[in-house]
């Protein structure tokens, strides 16, 4: 089964701008090496990650997958093959977090916030360091305290600035964080 990314980042981004090149090239790079890529499913670096996957001459059907906030399946970007229309507003953050890895490009509190829901579910995390917003606020930090993997010491959400550099820590590291959270429990 191939693996899916998550590309999370600013919903309003400038067509011809960074984010937009580093969304589309981190797209393309990933169904390049064999993965999916699954994001909210709007515009801005969502959408620039779904036209990037959809440059690959690797791309099939079914590489680009849409998690929407909203019931209206009409409102996800042309560039989504699968549409989940979830209707759980903010809360769908969760499940964009829930992906094998999740990669951040800049973004604001809807960013932070999958960022932060990736970290208690044991997700592998990059975050792109120079642009604006919280990918660049928390790129090679640990969000918390909490020890994710006792045998990986760098635990952290990995700072990249080109897609190579994530695509060379995906294949280094993704197949270390297979755990999955199994529930809060007390002193976490």
């Amino acid at each position: 089964m191939r693996k899916m990314i998550s590309i999370i980042g600013d919903s309003k981004i400038e067509k011809d701008g960074k984010k937009y090149r580093l969304a589309f090239s981190m797209g393309k790079a990933l169904v390049d090496n064999g993965y999916r890529v699954a994001s909210g499913g709007l515009g801005g670096v969502m959408e620039a990650a779904f036209e990037g996957a959809r440059s690959s001459e690797f791309y099939r059907e079914g590489d680009t997958v849409a998690i929407l906030p909203m019931f209206d399946r009409k409102l996800a970007s042309d560039a989504a093959d699968i549409v989940i229309a979830t209707g759980l507003d903010v809360y769908r953050n969760v499940i964009v977090a829930n992906s094998d890895a999740v990669i951040a490009i800049g973004g604001g509190a809807g960013t932070l916030a999958e960022m932060s829901n990736a970290w208690p579910l044991k997700r592998l995390m990059i975050a792109f360091r120079g642009v604006e917003g919280w990918s660049a606020k928390v790129a090679d930090t640990r969000l918390d305290h909490r020890v994710r993997y006792p045998e990986i010491e760098e635990d952290r959400v990995f700072g990249v600035d080109t897609a190579e550099e994530a695509i060379a820590l995906l294949e280094k590291y993704l197949n270390l964080y297979t755990d999955t959270h199994t529930g809060i429990k007390r002193g976490d």
